[in-house]
């Protein structure tokens, strides 16, 4: 059996050059932003561009795949500083305000936020990222700050519909609208409107 060789170094690094490109270009203009610019952006040839990522999908699901695992990592964050005794509802709270103020600037990220959920259980950062929000959830559910009926695909719903377009006030507001119809004390048990 032949092992596979590993990526030579300048491979990995025009890899690297490639997808921190395509994100600074996504952001500033969107997933429609075309692959000339990110090879320009990257400083590398658009055939080395194409020789990493064949089509504009792979590489824009690359970006996506790399905001994804940073929301991931950042739930697993919430997750551990619940279990280090922090307010679940408070954590949870502030995990979707930086997740939507991310979402305002970073259209990649606006982009991963609104794919997570989309396809459960087909990608491992997706799956580390709803088993670190649902353990946030049931803690506060067990601390009786989060409604027993709230879910991951509640939080994924929040996420996808944000107002990012909005300025921060509206924002805000948003969320503060929104927040009530997850905790307990806004809203009876049983009433999903």
């Amino acid at each position: 059996m032949t092992q596979a060789r590993a990526p030579r170094a300048d491979a990995v690094r025009n890899r690297r050059k490639i997808l921190t490109a395509a994100g600074e270009q996504i952001t500033q203009h969107g997933p429609e932003v075309g692959m000339d610019e990110i090879a320009a952006a990257a400083g590398v040839a658009v055939g080395t561009l194409y020789r990493h990522f064949p089509t504009k999908t792979d590489l824009v699901a690359a970006v996506v795949a790399e905001c994804v695992a940073r929301v991931a990592d950042d739930a697993e964050a919430v997750l551990a500083r619940v279990a280090d005794g922090a307010r679940a509802a408070d954590e949870l709270t502030a995990f979707l305000g930086r997740v939507i103020e991310q979402s305002v600037t970073d259209r990649a990220v606006k982009a991963a936020a609104q794919t997570l959920g989309a396809e459960p259980g087909d990608h491992v950062d997706e799956d580390r990222g709803s088993n670190a929000v649902a353990a946030v959830i049931r803690a506060g559910q067990s601390d009786g700050d989060i409604h027993p009926d709230v879910t991951v695909s509640d939080i994924y719903l929040l996420f996808s519909t944000a107002p990012t377009d909005q300025p921060p006030a509206a924002r805000g507001r948003w969320l503060a609208l929104v927040l009530p119809g997850l905790t307990t004390g806004a809203r009876p048990v049983g009433n999903r409107c």
